[in-house]
């Protein structure tokens, strides 16, 4: 699995290497989306009727959308980070026993 170093484009520009997980291009435009979002939803919640319709509004079309959208994102980087783990444990224990 090649490193490569920070601001490297690969030739086919779809994803890159960052330390040890892989970066897609879209995932730094991420926080930027969320935010803007949660912006909108949050003039949206306070331009409702009540209280209770404000943050429930909220809830349902602000945070629980960009949580997922977060967490769904950063399965692949999870993944490869227990991969990443597992990896250094077997190595580990070979080179224990060894």
């Amino acid at each position: 699995m090649p490193i490569l170093a920070f601001g490297s484009r690969p030739a086919h520009g779809k994803a890159r290497m960052v330390g040890l997980c892989s970066y897609n291009a879209a995932m730094r435009f991420t926080p930027i989306i969320v935010s803007g979002w949660l912006y909108v939803t949050i003039l949206v919640a306070a331009s409702e009727t009540s209280l209770v319709a404000g943050i429930l509004s909220f809830l349902f079309y602000g945070a629980l959308p960009c949580g997922l959208i977060i967490y769904f994102a950063g399965a692949k980087v999870r993944r490869q980070r227990l991969q990443y783990r597992e990896t250094i444990a077997v190595k580990a224990r070979h080179d224990g026993n060894g």
